[in-house]
């Protein structure tokens, strides 16, 4: 016989992939420290000429776009 518990646990979701008990990799370290080897990452990016540049015209444009996303989102939830 199942106890409530137990019910309760066997409701969870089938498609989360599941958790270890330790984390891993990112997860285990401190946000100082994932903070500063993502930042080393984007400074060789930018230093070795890969970095984007954003023009303006260009920031402008993702602003837009990302503005309309949102706007439909919110549309269609509300319906």
């Amino acid at each position: 016989m199942a106890t409530s518990s137990q019910s309760a646990s066997s409701g969870r979701s089938k498609s989360a992939a599941p958790k270890t008990g330790n984390p891993r990799g990112f997860a285990a370290m401190d946000p100082a420290t994932q903070r500063r080897i993502a930042s080393e990452g984007g400074k060789a990016s930018h230093e070795s000429g890969r970095g984007h540049q954003w023009t303006p015209e260009e920031a402008r444009a993702a602003g837009r776009k990302g503005g309309q996303a949102s706007r439909t989102n919110r549309a269609s939830a509300n319906s």
